[in-house]
């Protein structure tokens, strides 16, 4: 495999925490500890745009499919509902003091996992809380939504990942494993397995079918692993570590493929912190040095 860096897109004043796709195919978000939420185009990185500024870091955006609207997660706020094109906030939901760390959405329901410890569910269309869901007084990191199973898992800081029935919300079963943070959790894209990760900088394999049973177990990273995602068509998988690398993993037999990293691709000089596929061979990445890369693999 062939990494090639192909853009470099600068204009953050501080880390970027998250990164989100856009209705339009070459068009991407982003936002981090400067509170800016910026949308920019995959064909012109000198061209960044200001949707929205929020008072408090952002780790977390999620474009609503239906509506088409950013939700824009603000540390100690809650959310705002931003129409990209006009730039204006259509709404916001004063949920929380705690930071939010993902956003999730199935049907008509909203999952945010908080810095608390609480996941809350919320209606996406009268924006009210439908449930709070307390398993732990550690954060909720992230989610991810298995809609074959019905359920979802959520990693904790508390190194464990709980599963919850999608429907009931009815905590199902409490997966232990992990030796610290869990920061990101996904289900394979044909949902057999779950991937996790986080601070212990290990990616765990676990079989849903088998009841979540430890499938694999790679000690993937030197240091903690903060994203991991799939290509879009399914074929790749990749992790960011807080090691500043980029690893790119075969999706099916889970081997290392190729380390994207400074000294030999200019890669990012300090922590990676999410990744975005922007098609199957065209990946993102964000990071503590204030820039976002884009990545071609051939």
């Amino acid at each position: 495999m062939v990494v090639e860096k192909i853009d470099t897109f600068g204009g953050h004043r501080d880390p970027v925490y998250t990164l989100e796709n856009s209705a339009v195919s070459d068009q991407f978000f982003s936002a981090g500890g400067d509170g800016q939420v910026v949308r920019w185009r995959l064909e012109r990185p000198d061209l960044g745009e200001l949707v929205a500024t929020v008072p408090a870091s952002v780790y977390a955006l999620a474009m609503h499919p239906t509506s088409g609207l950013l939700w824009v997660g603000q540390n100690f706020a809650g959310i705002h509902l931003i129409d990209s094109d006009k730039k204006q906030e259509v709404s916001s939901l004063q949920l929380t003091s705690a930071a939010i760390f993902d956003i999730k959405f199935y049907k008509n329901d909203a999952f945010l996992a908080l810095s608390d410890g609480v996941v809350v569910v919320v209606d996406a269309d009268q924006l009210v809380a439908r449930k709070h869901l307390k398993a732990t007084d550690q954060s909720a990191r992230c989610i991810a939504i298995n809609p074959v199973e019905r359920e979802f898992a959520v990693g904790y800081s508390d190194h464990t990942i709980r599963i919850f029935d999608l429907l009931t919300y009815a905590l199902k079963q409490v997966i232990s494993g992990h030796s610290n943070s869990v920061f990101t959790v996904a289900y394979s894209p044909d949902f057999r397995y779950l991937l996790t990760a986080g601070r212990d900088a290990h990616l765990t394999i676990w079989d849903v079918e088998k009841n979540y049973a430890l499938h694999q177990d790679i000690v993937a990273h030197m240091f903690a692993i903060n994203h991991l995602a799939f290509s879009p068509d399914g074929s790749l998988l990749a992790t960011a570590s807080m090691d500043k690398s980029i690893k790119i993993w075969d999706a099916e037999t889970f081997r290392l493929l190729k380390v994207v990293d400074r000294a030999r691709h200019a890669g990012h000089g300090t922590s990676v912190n999410k990744l975005l596929w922007t098609a199957p061979r065209q990946l993102l990445s964000a990071s503590d040095d204030r820039t976002i890369s884009v990545w071609k693999l051939s």
